[in-house]
């Protein structure tokens, strides 16, 4: 820089003259420090007139270096396929637990939806007092086995034989989960009851007397049974439902093989009406000679299709009508999910049941409230409604079935049990021990006895490899106002659907 450049020369020069003439070595000395002198100072202008961005990285070039090693990837997880040697079915030669411990565990990458609230809802009625023996062994009245964890191992004691593959797929599903999370799922004790309906009466535990803790496939508002995901997430062999994880692939691309514009512009139906009179009377609502209600309701015959190889029941090819209709059976039904998977929208007939999942929907947002005691002329409307509204009725199926793919997926399931489970597990008083009649189970143990179907969709829900992640991260519990909150929506959106229907029709008389 100038102002540099000039001072410099000017002290130099100074010091030639002294150097030159009789000066003193006292005069050397201060002329010596006067250019020691310019020298900081010029370094000082120059440093100044520095842009910030270039101080700053004058100052991290002054810093020292830090070496840093390179972060090792982690090395592929071991997998462990079925053994099925005659030895292996003997789950207490196993090694165990059937994965090493994982070090270093990725961190949850998420939250996990918000459905995984209703866990603490679930568990409320234990939050006071714990969960003891005694109030697990009274559950044991109606239930189809119980099955504990004990420093990860797995003991079934079984009560009775539940309908076809209910209680074989429910501990198969278990058995994975331990398998995912291996040496993660704490100490447990519970009891499973793989019938329908609910038995634990909210109404017969009003007192001092806590309920036990019963787990099975659905619940409703009168009740207190403890909702955990269905058997058929890991297939229905007898009517041919592959496990979820590949289905919900199939079903996804079901979504495009008919744009729904161009898709039959009625309401869908297939199942058993046999099973409960509410299913009967949707029979009423077909097509006939003199009545439309846009409705298009049929029969599966469950041994003609199976005498059929399954052709005619493919749920991935049941996405051909705008509208899908939803209907309980003797209680919940599998089917919800397969219907809310396709992207047409659900016209969902009053539920009395609820699943692990199906609270979180809402009306007009999930689905379209049907009335249960006026069905047909129900489903008429919302047909008309959805045809005249097209746009609001395709986003209606679309948030349905994106709630499904994503938000149901299985990672989720099994991180839906894994929550469920451990939370179950700290409200225990007591440290579980195997009962007499309990039996070790283990993967080798289920699978490798199994033949066709039972065999092929356990091979394929097998899993091979532990999850290298933590869970998704559980969701507080709902605040009180703001679970109020969430059911006042929900009860005012079928209102308002009602008030609509009830308008229509008054303007259809005039």
């Amino acid at each position: 820089m100038e102002v540099k450049s000039s001072l410099c020369r000017r002290v130099a020069g100074k010091m030639a003259r002294a150097l030159n003439g009789t000066a003193s070595r006292t005069s050397l000395l201060f002329l010596l420090a006067l250019f020691i002198g310019a020298i900081i100072s010029a370094r000082w202008i120059d440093v100044s007139t520095l842009s910030a961005k270039g101080a700053k990285e004058l100052a991290a070039r002054s810093k020292p270096s830090v070496y840093k090693s390179p972060q090792k990837p982690r090395p592929p997880l071991p997998e462990r396929p079925l053994n099925c040697t005659p030895i292996n079915t003997n789950c207490s030669s196993l090694p165990w637990p059937p994965f090493p411990s994982i070090q270093n565990l990725d961190p949850p990458t998420s939250t996990c939806p918000d459905y995984f609230r209703w866990i603490h809802e679930d568990l409320k009625p234990w939050k006071g007092t714990g969960i003891t023996q005694e109030m697990v062994e009274r559950a044991r009245r109606t239930a189809t086995f119980r099955l504990l964890v004990i420093d990860g191992k797995v003991y079934v004691e079984r009560y009775a034989k539940a309908y076809q593959c209910r209680d074989d797929f429910t501990i198969w599903g278990m058995l994975q989960l331990f398998r995912r999370y291996s040496g993660r799922v704490p100490d447990l004790d519970l009891m499973f009851d793989c019938v329908d309906w609910p038995v634990v009466k909210r109404w017969d535990y009003r007192g001092r007397v806590v309920p036990p803790p019963l787990f099975r496939y659905c619940g409703d508002k009168d009740s207190l049974d403890i909702v955990f995901p269905d058997w058929s997430f890991w297939g229905w062999p007898e009517i041919n439902i592959e496990p979820w994880e590949a289905l919900l692939k199939d079903l996804d691309d079901g979504n495009k093989k008919i744009k729904w514009m161009n898709r039959d512009p009625t309401a869908y139906w297939k199942g058993n009406p046999y099973v409960a009179d509410t299913r009967k009377d949707l029979l009423k609502c077909n097509v006939t000679e003199t009545q439309d209600w846009n409705a298009r309701v049929y029969v599966q015959d469950w041994i003609k299709e199976s005498q059929q190889g399954y052709k005619e029941s493919n749920l991935a090819n049941q996405c051909t009508h705008r509208y899908k209709i939803y209907i309980e059976g003797s209680a919940w039904s599998v089917s919800e999910k397969y219907i809310l998977a396709c992207d047409s929208p659900t016209l969902l007939v009053t539920p009395h049941y609820y699943d692990f999942v199906t609270r979180a929907l809402m009306p007009t947002h999930h689905y379209w409230p049907i009335k249960g005691d006026d069905k047909c002329r129900s489903i008429k409307y919302a047909v008309d409604w959805g045809n005249s509204h097209k746009q609001k009725a395709q986003a209606i199926g679309k948030t349905a079935s994106s709630f499904i793919l994503e938000d149901v997926k299985m990672a989720y399931v099994y991180d839906y049990m894994f929550h469920l489970l451990s939370e179950y597990s700290k409200l225990l008083r007591y440290k579980p021990t195997v009962p007499e009649k309990a039996v070790q189970y283990c993967s080798e143990s289920m699978a490798c006895p199994a033949k066709g179907n039972y065999e092929k969709f356990m091979k394929e829900s097998f899993v091979k490899v532990p999850s290298d992640s933590e869970p998704c991260i559980l969701p507080p519990p709902f605040e009180p106002p703001a679970l109020q909150l969430l059911l006042r929506r929900k009860a005012n959106a079928i209102k308002q659907v009602e008030t609509w229907e009830q308008n229509s029709r008054k303007k259809t008389k005039l």
